[in-house]
C-alpha cells in the first residue's frame, strides 16, 4: 500500500441565484501540486471568459492577472481558496482545498468504484 500523498481536492460549483435550489457541482479534480490545482481553475476561466459578461469577464482576468499569485500562495501556506465569478444569474464557484489522498481503491479513466456513485455532494459553507 502506498503511503498518503498530500495534494488539493478542486470543486467547480454553480448556483442560479434566481431559484432556492442549493448549488450545483460541475466538476472536480484531484491535483497533487499548487501549481496543478490553480491552473485547472485558469484554464477554465480562460476558456470560458469569451462568453461571459463584461463584469464577470472583468473578474475571471483580475484573478488570472492579479489573484492568481496571491491563491498559489495561500494553497503553499495549506490554506483552501476561493474563485467566484457572477454571470447574469448564475454564479460559478472553483474552491480548491488541502488534502491527503488515501489510496483507498484503484481509479483509472472515468471507471470509479460503484460506492462512488452514493456519493452526494454538500455545498460547502
Amino acid at each position: 500500500m502506498k503511503q498518503p500523498r498530500r495534494g488539493y481536492w478542486c470543486e467547480c460549483w454553480t448556483e442560479d441565484l434566481t431559484e432556492q435550489r442549493r448549488p450545483a457541482l460541475l466538476a472536480s479534480f484531484d491535483a497533487y501540486t499548487a501549481p496543478q490545482a490553480d491552473r485547472w481553475v485558469a484554464v477554465a476561466l480562460r476558456t470560458i471568459s469569451p462568453a461571459l459578461d463584461p463584469d464577470a469577464s472583468d473578474t475571471a482576468w483580475e484573478w488570472l492577472y492579479d489573484g492568481r499569485i496571491e491563491t498559489r500562495r495561500a494553497l503553499l501556506r495549506a490554506e483552501p481558496c476561493t474563485v467566484s465569478v457572477t454571470h447574469e444569474d448564475i454564479r460559478i464557484t472553483w474552491t480548491i482545498r488541502p488534502v491527503i489522498f488515501l489510496e483507498l481503491a484503484h481509479r483509472q479513466s472515468n471507471e470509479l468504484p460503484i460506492c462512488a456513485h452514493a456519493f452526494k455532494p454538500q455545498a460547502s459553507d
